[in-house]
């Protein structure tokens, strides 16, 4: 039957998802395109900027196809992205100047170690610790060692921007350069007490105030969709940042609230009443904007998750690194007392400690490669873990439980395991797709399909459940050995000396 329809557009690190969301906020169509990464000497991580581009017209394409077959109309576009990744690019011709820099790259560490005497006012101001994890430290790398992005800059023809901002940038023939208060609230360089670029914070970077994009709200306008087929003067309706995106997909929307999304990293943010006290261990972010209301959240990034799995594969020269190795996993019970710290770019929350490096412990003479697969999935779960308890000893809160998405979701045993560990139930959606779920609804809203919160809220939200079923004594031992372990992994050279 003929519809009106979203587009939905999830751009990730590994794939660009998209799908059309029907008025009752559920799903009709799918369409999902790999994208790579490119891994290159001292560590750097990259994506080829107009690789993302094409992907994000070719899953459009399909929804577009899909649409004109079911004599149903997409009435507006939302986008869910990628975060911290930089990209730059000429504001005259529209390229890009390099590749993207992923927000899983380190290489603006000595960056971050040259301005270390800013890091609290860093901190305080945009909530997020002075990392290699910031785009603000990305930008300022590329100005300072390719000599195309600072001819731009001072020729007043650069732009800086998200994932989220390129996008856009390219769906409306280059005329909107914008981005969302969640995806700004990861560049470190939005200040939270005002929501506008820190003027002293860009100084600091040495990024001008011009090259940055307008802030908007997550729900509203972000320009009309310009020489694209099928969607030619379509709005685009939402923008935020895919973490974001999923929290808004869970529906629930109560301080307090608290979910994880399993990835190539991981993210857990927890909403709060209001902007929180700064705490050195948890970032401090917006969720999203809203009809005029700024909904702030606390969050933790876990740098390495399903990519551990992935790398693990890798390692052990699987023809399907991921999913033979999650398969390996699956032969054995546990990981028989080995653990596998993934710190190979540093450690994030709550450590922050980038001269973290991945190590390997506990192994006997009995383990084998599925033992160390195992180790990798349980590694996941216990850097859940190690942010779910900082964010209850920062909020002085017991959570109840912990909501669930993401790929790595559909693994069964994680979500058993992460039950285990924590000792609550976690509550899983059955819906992966669930950043582009969340934008659809945010796109929705600015449409007027649904007037507030609590319209959404009342939206089908499917999700399972699992329930901790380890033994006390067995969970305490487990998780000391994992902490023993990370211990390890965060001593200096010097240390051992």
């Amino acid at each position: 039957m003929p519809s009106e329809l979203i587009l939905a557009i999830d751009q990730g690190t590994t794939n660009t998802k998209a799908l059309l969301v029907d008025r009752s906020g559920a799903p009709v169509f799918r369409a999902s395109e790999p994208v790579k990464l490119i891994l290159g000497s001292h560590g750097y991580v990259e994506q080829d900027p107009e690789e993302l581009w094409d992907s994000v017209r070719k899953v459009m394409a399909e929804c577009v196809n899909y649409a004109g077959r079911s004599g149903s109309s997409i009435e507006g576009l939302a986008i869910s992205n990628q975060r911290e990744t930089g990209i730059v690019w000429d504001a005259k011709s529209g390229q890009a100047v390099g590749n993207a820099i992923s927000w899983q790259c380190a290489r603006s560490a000595d960056i971050c170690k040259r301005l270390e005497t800013s890091a609290e006012s860093v901190r305080t101001r945009t909530g997020l610790p002075l990392a290699t994890l910031i785009t603000a430290g990305k930008w300022a790398w590329l100005l300072e060692n390719d000599s195309r992005a600072s001819a731009l800059a001072a020729a007043g023809m650069l732009r800086l921007g998200t994932v989220d901002s390129w996008l856009i940038h390219r769906l409306t023939g280059g005329r909107v350069h914008a981005t969302d208060l969640s995806n700004a609230s990861r560049t470190g360089l939005l200040n939270l007490r005002q929501l506008t670029w820190d003027a002293e914070l860009l100084q600091l970077f040495g990024i001008s105030l011009e090259s940055m994009p307008e802030l908007r709200s997550s729900s509203g306008s972000f320009g009309m969709c310009v020489g694209i087929s099928g969607v030619e003067g379509t709005p685009i309706l939402a923008a935020i940042g895919d973490s974001h995106a999923a929290m808004f997909g869970h529906g629930q929307y109560i301080p307090g609230t608290i979910k994880a999304t399993y990835g190539t990293g991981s993210s857990l943010m927890v909403l709060t009443h209001r902007l929180a006290v700064d705490t050195p261990v948890l970032a401090r972010t917006i969720a999203w904007s809203i009809a005029g209301e700024t909904q702030f959240a606390l969050e933790g990034n876990i740098a390495m998750s399903g990519s551990a799995v992935q790398w693990v594969g890798e390692f052990l020269h699987l023809a399907d690194p991921a999913q033979e190795a999650v398969a390996l996993a699956e032969s054995v019970q546990d990981a028989d007392g080995a653990y596998f710290v993934p710190a190979m770019v540093g450690l994030g929350a709550p450590h922050w400690d980038a001269n973290a490096r991945g190590m390997i412990a506990g192994l006997g003479r009995s383990h084998t490669a599925a033992h160390l697969a195992r180790a990798a999935i349980e590694a996941v779960a216990y850097q859940v873990a190690d942010v779910f308890f900082a964010m209850e000893k920062a909020g002085g809160i017991a959570f109840p439980g912990l909501h669930a998405d993401g790929g790595a979701t559909c693994n069964g045993s994680l979500m058993q395991f992460q039950a285990d560990i924590l000792g609550r139930p976690v509550l899983r959606s059955i819906n992966e797709e669930l950043s582009a779920i969340g934008t659809s609804w945010l796109a929705g809203f600015a449409l007027g399909w649904w007037n507030d919160l609590a319209e959404i809220a009342a939206l089908p939200c499917m999700t399972d459940e699992f329930i901790p079923a380890m033994k006390i004594i067995d969970r305490d031992r487990l998780y000391t050995g994992w902490k023993n372990a990370v211990r390890r992994a965060r001593l200096r050279p010097e240390a051992d000396a």
